[in-house]
Formats: C-alpha cells, structure tokens, sequence
C-alpha cells in the first residue's frame, strides 16, 4: 500500500535536505572525509519513489544515495554515523557515503559503479520470486549510465524475465560535467522501449507527481506487468560532489542554476501543508537531525585490527585478519 499523505512525503523531502546540508558542513569541518555527492534539488525523487514502495520491497541506488537510504527508512543517525566512519553507523563505517546499505529494510546499498545498482537489483528481485517471495523493486541511476553495458543487459535480463523491477533514471542534465545532449544519441525512453519495456516522463521536481506515477507502475508490476522505467527530469542543485566548492569548476552559468533552483521540490511539497502543520514537520526533522549529528560524533571509529572482518557473508574470515 502506497503513502500518499502530503506530510509524510513532505517530511521525506526535508529529512533529505537538512541531511544533505548538514552532511556538507560535516565535509567542511573535517568529520566527514573524503567529501559527498549531494542530493539538493533531486529529493521529491526518492521520496516519491518510496512512498510508493511498501516494507518489504528492494532498493538500490547510486553514488548519490543518501536520499534513496533514507527515503526508505533507515535511521538518519545510524545513517550520518556511516558517513562519519563510525562503528555506530549502519555497516559499521565500512560503506561510507557510496555504499551505505540497510538490508534490514530491503536497501541493497548504494553503488558507486555506474549502471550497476539495475543489475544488482533485478538479480536481487529474481532470486525473490523464485523463492516465491512477492517482492518488487526500484533501482535508481542517473543520465550518465544510460550508455553503460551492464545497464543495458539489465534491461535485457528484466524484460526477458519479467522482473518487476521500477528502472529510475534521475535525469539532472549532467554526467558529472556532460551535458545529456552531448552523450546520449536518440532519448532514454527510447533505450527501455527499445526492449519492450514500457516507460514514462515525470516531473522530478514534483514529489507527489513521482509518486502516483510510481504508484502505478508499481501496481503495473505487481499484477505481473514486467518492468518499467521512469525518467524524472530533475535539477542538481549542488556540486557533483563537494571537490567542486574548492575547485569552482564553471560548466553552468549562474543563470541555469538560478532557474533550476526555482522549483525546489522541498517548496513544491511543503506548499501542499498548511504554514503550522509544515512548521511542526520542519522542527521534528530538526529536531531528528540534531541528535543524529550528535549521535554520529559521539561513535567511536573502527579499530583498524578489525580491518578485513565482515568481508563474506559466511564470516569466514580474510587472510591476515583475526
């Protein structure tokens, strides 16, 4: 069953930025090492997308994951405390930014190779529904990996099977710094249908349109429809990743930002909430963030003596490890 509740989807979208912002001034000051790519401006994505979800249903997502993380359900302090490299966080600060995971909610993890979170994710549903577990998933990715080959033999693989796999192209416009127009030939619906696999345009910035065309491709599949992609045409607010606050590297004029800023989907959504209720939401996710920085500054760091532990599901443990 679908959340459609404007205060719950609305909550998601701020959870996410007020992460995403804090997330960044934890990289300035040092705690978070190594730097993050943000999500600013993509929210109403993978809040919209996992409302749409139900508990047990699968998740994968990319190198810019936090938001699917959280939109999913994972603990915003559990979730920061990875980040920070803690041993308090969800895999102990072993995943970090790129590859955080709680496979207690069904994330499979973020994936910092491009194309590779469809792959994983329709493997993932496969193995669910031959065991005869009803599950379905969504797997995200961006413009940059339409191009890539193991994308495309995920998209052979679901459509062969019909595996009830949602295929989300968050489209920003940008592979890190190239333009769409400059590296994708024909359209990216185009590369699902080109399988059969039927697919839909939504405006990313519009948390609640995300969802109800999720909703029903979800349903879609449920009822043994086969895969689906859908295409949100979102804006990157930020950087790529936080290198570029110290870099200013200059492939968008101030103008462009300033006009993809201008729908913002934490505005979309919030405008849907009466000004008090959506002050209420806005200090509870304050309030829930302040104790999740808190939390994750507070955990202690991984001893480097446990270094190669957790490296196979079996707990055999690695050469040279304990």
């Amino acid at each position: 069953m679908t959340d459609a509740d404007p205060a719950r989807l609305y909550r998601t979208v701020r959870l996410i930025r007020r992460f995403e912002e804090l997330a960044i001034a934890l990289v300035r000051s040092g705690h978070i090492v190594g730097g993050i790519h943000p999500y600013l401006g993509q929210e109403g994505i993978a809040a919209g997308v996992c409302a749409a979800l139900g508990a047990g249903d699968l998740v994968t997502g990319t190198h810019r994951g936090h938001g699917h993380v959280l939109a999913k359900g994972a603990d915003p302090a559990r979730m920061m405390a990875e980040l920070c490299g803690r041993e308090t966080g969800l895999n102990r600060g072993r995943g970090g930014s790129m590859h955080a995971a709680d496979l207690s909610i069904g994330v499979l993890g973020a994936n910092a190779i491009v194309g590779a979170s469809p792959a994983i994710l329709t493997g993932a549903v496969w193995a669910h529904r031959q065991r005869g577990n009803p599950v379905v998933g969504a797997s995200f990715f961006g413009d940059g990996a339409v191009n890539e080959g193991m994308l495309l033999e995920a998209f052979n693989l679901a459509a062969l099977w019909r595996v009830p796999v949602l295929l989300v192209c968050e489209n920003n416009g940008y592979a890190t710094t190239m333009p769409v127009a400059g590296a994708v030939a024909g359209t990216i619906t185009g590369r699902a249908e080109a399988f059969g696999i039927r697919a839909t345009v939504v405006d990313g910035q519009d948390p609640e349109a995300v969802r109800q065309v999720t909703a029903a491709a979800v349903a879609r599949m449920r009822d043994g429809g086969g895969p689906e992609l859908v295409e949100a045409r979102t804006y990157r607010f930020d950087a790529h990743h936080t290198f570029e606050h110290a870099v200013r590297l200059e492939y968008r004029t101030p103008q462009e930002v300033a006009d993809g800023r201008s729908r913002d989907p934490v505005e979309i959504q919030g405008a849907r909430l009466s000004p008090a209720d959506r002050e209420t939401v806005d200090a509870e996710v304050e309030a829930t963030l302040d104790a999740a920085v808190a939390f994750a500054l507070a955990g202690p760091e991984p001893d480097p003596a446990g270094a190669l532990d957790h490296l196979y599901a079996s707990g055999l443990t690695a050469r040279g490890g304990s």
